[in-house]
């Protein structure tokens, strides 16, 4: 009989993971007391207890509270490191990482400050594990349209240091069509394009961000099983979908993992990937996402076909996918 599977041991990347969502509570605090900071939580403990979500607006307001600690290039670099430590052990090879620069310049920090911390810490991750990887611009969809371009100008002459672009926060009520000319200019720059879409949001929200924003990777996703025609163009186009099950179940997007829509999408042939989005907040890393979904049922073979399908749907070089995949089959032929 095969041991079970340690999901730390197994070769993947993640692709939906935001850098401020990996914000231990430890590590907030340690970082208000650096900057002389009062966070509105009275210890560690309280903010744990914050951590009852109701939906995805009640975890933005303690997410946010949370950002302001952040303020220097060294914050920046200690909480991309930490976050890539953590990986390191759960066996992530790559990492595609939104993160929020409208958010910090609200507080003040400007994006280079942001995006040289940041990079210095994705520079170190590589010296020390070998992880590679890069960042991805996200707009804030509930803040103002001009707010996202103008950070996206601000930005312009770095293009050539992101991976891309990428919409996040709140859903509903904020359709990717809003952004569509902020699309197109991230395109001109040479940047690759993914959306969140279909999480709260309507499955006609995937339709947009596919039409309208040319997004090459859908952030969550899951509604569109809302939409049968929708699931057979992700599956044909193989369009892949960036799901993060624990974050669903916390943010009250499905009841539980056994009432997750991904077998649904799975068995309809739609490229599905698995990441820990916000893991800080959500209770658990990407293999503990993985190790919850066997806990549920999902068959080893499957998990194991998904960390493939994470390494095809990046944006890694062709050379990189080459590595990663040779990684992957041994580990698979060790498993026999």
């Amino acid at each position: 009989m095969t041991d079970p599977i340690d999901w730390r041991t197994l070769p993947k990347a993640e692709l939906h993971l935001h850098l401020e969502g990996t914000l231990e509570p430890e590590l907030a605090f340690a970082l208000a007391e650096r900057n002389g900071v009062t966070l509105p939580f009275a210890d560690v403990d309280e903010l744990r207890e914050r951590f009852a979500f109701e939906d995805l607006q009640s975890f933005l307001d303690v997410y946010y509270a949370c950002m302001v600690v952040l303020r220097t290039r060294d914050d920046f670099a200690d909480l991309a490191l930490a976050y890539l430590e953590r990986a390191h052990v759960d066996g992530v090879r790559h990492v595609e990482a939104f993160f929020d620069p409208q958010v910090h310049a609200a507080n003040g920090v400007p994006v280079d400050v942001v995006l040289d911390g940041l990079r210095a810490g994705f520079d170190e991750a590589e010296r020390r594990w070998g992880i590679t990887g890069g960042l991805i611009l996200c707009f804030v969809r509930d803040l103002p349209v001009d707010s996202a371009a103008a950070v996206l100008e601000e930005v312009a002459p770095r293009a050539g240091e992101l991976l891309g672009v990428g919409l996040d926060s709140a859903e509903v009520g904020y359709p990717p069509s809003l952004f569509q000319e902020v699309f197109a200019r991230a395109a001109e720059l040479g940047l690759r394009r993914v959306a969140h879409a279909g999480e709260e949001g309507p499955a006609d929200y995937v339709w947009q961000a596919l039409r309208l924003l040319g997004a090459e990777r859908i952030d969550h996703g899951i509604r569109s099983v809302d939409d049968p025609e929708l699931v057979r163009h992700l599956a044909r186009e193989r369009i892949p979908l960036t799901v993060c099950p624990l974050s669903n179940v916390r943010l009250r997007a499905v009841e539980d993992l056994r009432a997750h829509p991904l077998p649904a999408l799975v068995e309809a042939g739609v490229v599905v990937t698995i990441s820990s989005d916000d893991p800080a907040y959500f209770g658990g890393y990407v293999a503990d996402n993985l190790a919850a979904l066997a806990a549920a049922g999902i068959p080893d073979a499957t998990l194991v076909d998904l960390a493939g399908h994470s390494i095809d749907a990046s944006f890694a070089s062709e050379a990189r996918k080459a590595e990663l995949h040779d990684e992957l089959r041994a580990w698979r032929i060790a498993r026999r």
